[in-house]
């Protein structure tokens, strides 16, 4: 765990990191940023939409008195750190910038992480909208990584197991927008949601704990996979 002489290089999870981080790690820390927001302003057209239709997806807003939880990682090796830039910032339009990390644990000292976000010169920015027009895009959008539906309930689901003190009223209420979408087109969820990822911290008691080059995921249906494998195929449930 990461300590005052820790030199080891993290990154800070807030958005579809932190239910699929998709690279080897070496130890995970839940906890929050400070100063930052969480909104749904940044657009996909390469992961959760197409050209032309691109998905919404979260970045980080500098609020003063703003905070932000999510899990840290320990980048080990090379080849996380360019699975990372070639994910985050080739395809998601994101920057990066250093900020401090606060575990969970507040006996442990903050420590610096890497953070991708985007801002309005970022490519795809979408910028600020109506949350229920957030929603209707999200419901309508889908790329390469899966439906944008799943990118939306999946956080969620996530801060709401693992994080359930960091409740954020701008991803519950799009949650709850989405859900009401998604029941008003008399949509299949299970369709919109896909294959369900590992959840790598379900298998520890402590929020915060070592993953020892964690278990190989499961691979999911993105253009950025860390290794490439074929998910088996499911049956889908239709709406007629």
């Amino acid at each position: 765990m990461a300590n005052e002489g820790n030199t080891s290089l993290w990154v800070f999870g807030y958005g579809s990191l932190c239910w699929h981080p998709g690279f080897q790690f070496g130890a995970s820390s839940v906890g929050y940023i400070k100063n930052y927001v969480r909104r749904f302003w940044q657009g996909n057209s390469t992961h959760r939409g197409v050209p032309g239709k691109p998905g919404r997806v979260a970045t980080l807003i500098e609020e003063p008195e703003g905070w932000t939880w999510g899990v840290a990682y320990e980048i080990t090796g090379e080849c996380a750190l360019r699975y990372l830039e070639r994910r985050e910032v080739s395809l998601g339009g994101y920057n990066t910038t250093v900020t401090n990390f606060y575990p969970r644990d507040a006996s442990r000292p903050p420590f610096p992480v890497l953070l991708y976000l985007a801002t309005p010169a970022s490519a795809e920015w979408a910028g600020q909208a109506p949350l229920h027009e957030i929603a209707t895009q999200v419901v309508q959008s889908s790329g390469p990584s899966g439906h944008n539906v799943e990118y939306v309930l999946r956080l969620a689901e996530f801060m709401r197991r693992h994080v359930p003190e960091g409740y954020d009223e701008h991803l519950a209420t799009l949650e709850t927008l989405v859900r009401m979408r998604i029941k008003e087109n008399n949509l299949c969820l299970s369709t919109l949601m896909g294959e369900a990822p590992v959840d790598h911290l379900s298998h520890q008691n402590q929020p915060d704990h070592h993953n020892q080059e964690a278990q190989p995921q499961e691979e999911r249906r993105d253009t950025f996979q860390y290794s490439a494998k074929l998910p088996p195929k499911k049956l889908r449930c239709l709406n007629v």
